[in-house]
């Protein structure tokens, strides 16, 4: 992938990029064994479990929607994600998923996240 860097801020954008484009090579959801995608954006946090063969997404929250309730894009919002998450996956007869983190480095808010995932009870 070429891109022309300008700022700090845009090479840090293009290699988690890079990791990400990496990441999706070797994960793949099917229905038995979903893909659960984690997006952290500037604002909120977002997580989607995507069936890539169907290419359908099963379910998805993000921490600004009425339904989560949940305000804004720390760690603890990460643990309230990841748990509502695991509940409506269990709802849905989902109980394994592939965890895709979206190129971001697995510590802080993606760890928090992936930790709550697995304590409600969703393997991965």
């Amino acid at each position: 992938m070429r891109v022309t860097i300008k700022k700090r801020t845009d090479k840090k954008r293009v290699q988690r990029i890079v990791r990400h484009e990496r990441l999706r090579a070797k994960v793949v959801g099917t229905a038995e064994k979903p893909r659960l995608a984690f997006f952290r954006g500037s604002t909120t946090l977002a997580a989607q479990v995507i069936d890539d063969f169907s290419a359908k997404t099963i379910l998805g929250m993000a921490t600004n929607s009425k339904e989560a309730g949940i305000k804004g894009k720390n760690k603890d919002a990460a643990v309230k994600l990841g748990k509502k998450i695991a509940d409506k996956c269990r709802e849905k007869g989902v109980t394994t998923v592939v965890f895709d983190r979206g190129g971001n480095l697995f510590h802080g808010v993606v760890k928090a996240f992936a930790d709550s995932v697995r304590e409600a009870g969703i393997k991965f």
